[in-house]
């Protein structure tokens, strides 16, 4: 199977790899010449680590990196493809003119998936002709670590495209969430918001310091939530499940709920000082980039134990 990237940046270069490992065939596309081969460099450098973790299916790092080919021209890169990924900037007006050009250039059969974290379907899709084959696949940064990608369709978008992009996706090792209608922020970026405006809450308001939040969450919460969701927590925390959870709690949340009545800190001026000026003390801003290696290095020793512990369960 043939597939495109359009726009092998940051995104772009996490998903050739997903698809490489596949076993797919990937053309990268670019509007700065470089970028498909800089992505290429960056998949050389993380095909090793990937196989020593045991996370390329027992291929070998060339065997893998022999499937990435840089494309100068766009109408090259989408001939004969299966599926198209578009990883361009966050910008409307932009992905509008793109995607008129990705309809046109693309094989009829072939899926246009972009992979927008903010932006919905319908405000840049609506305008071209077979906007029944196009719609979101929006992944969790680096989606070739992180298997969640969301699947949103336009209100165009054929459900046949819905499925399709749906299996393709999880022919890459990656989990699917399927959506049935589009709404702002998607599915991730409600939940990761709802988290990130109470965190920010608490330190306003004095309760907790950063840190103290951080703990909370990955000496806490997450380690449930790397192998079960919060529905199946809850459905486990009460001897009879899910309702029982619910009758025995929610007046705790709904209280908080009444609490806050829409009330949110701002993520800037003073608040932010603070937040940032914590997270500095514990980090340098010059050693971000490193810690964002150390970051994917404990995903990937943290994907293959899941790995590992879903063929001892089967499942």
């Amino acid at each position: 199977m043939r597939t495109t990237i359009v726009g092998s940046g940051l995104i772009g270069r996490s998903w050739a790899v997903s698809f490489a490992r596949a076993g797919h065939d990937v053309r990268l596309w670019d509007r700065d010449p470089k970028a498909p081969r800089a992505a290429l460099e960056f998949a050389a450098s993380v095909l090793p680590e990937l196989a020593a973790n045991g996370l390329l299916d027992g291929q070998e790092p060339a065997e893998v990196l022999a499937r990435l080919q840089p494309v100068d021209a766009l109408d090259e890169a989408l001939a004969g493809t299966d599926h198209v990924q578009e990883s361009t900037a966050e910008i409307v007006e932009s992905k509008r003119a793109v995607f008129t050009d990705l309809d046109r250039l693309a094989p009829p059969q072939a899926v246009i998936a972009s992979s927008t974290s903010a932006i919905l379907p319908s405000r840049f899709m609506d305008h071209v002709a077979g906007r029944g084959r196009c719609l979101v696949c929006h992944p969790i940064n680096p989606p070739y670590l992180v298997p969640a990608v969301e699947v949103c369709p336009s209100p165009w978008t054929a459900p046949e495209t819905v499925e399709k992009a749906a299996a393709f996706m999880r022919g890459c090792g990656q989990q699917p969430l399927v959506m049935k209608r589009e709404i702002d922020g998607f599915i991730m970026n409600r939940m990761q918001g709802a988290l990130l405006d109470e965190a920010f809450r608490l330190v306003a308001d004095g309760i907790a310091d950063v840190e103290d939040v951080d703990i909370g969450i990955r000496e806490g919460l997450a380690l449930r939530w790397s192998f079960i969701g919060p529905f199946e927590t809850i459905d486990l925390n009460a001897p009879g499940g899910v309702r029982d959870y619910a009758q025995r709690y929610q007046h705790i949340y709904s209280g908080i709920a009444a609490e806050l009545a829409g009330r949110r800190a701002d993520w800037s001026g003073p608040l932010m000082d603070e937040v940032e000026g914590q997270r500095a003390a514990r980090l340098s801003r010059d050693d971000l980039a490193q810690r964002q290696i150390w970051r994917d290095r404990r995903l990937m020793a943290l994907a293959a134990h899941k790995r590992a512990a879903a063929r001892d369960i089967g499942e």
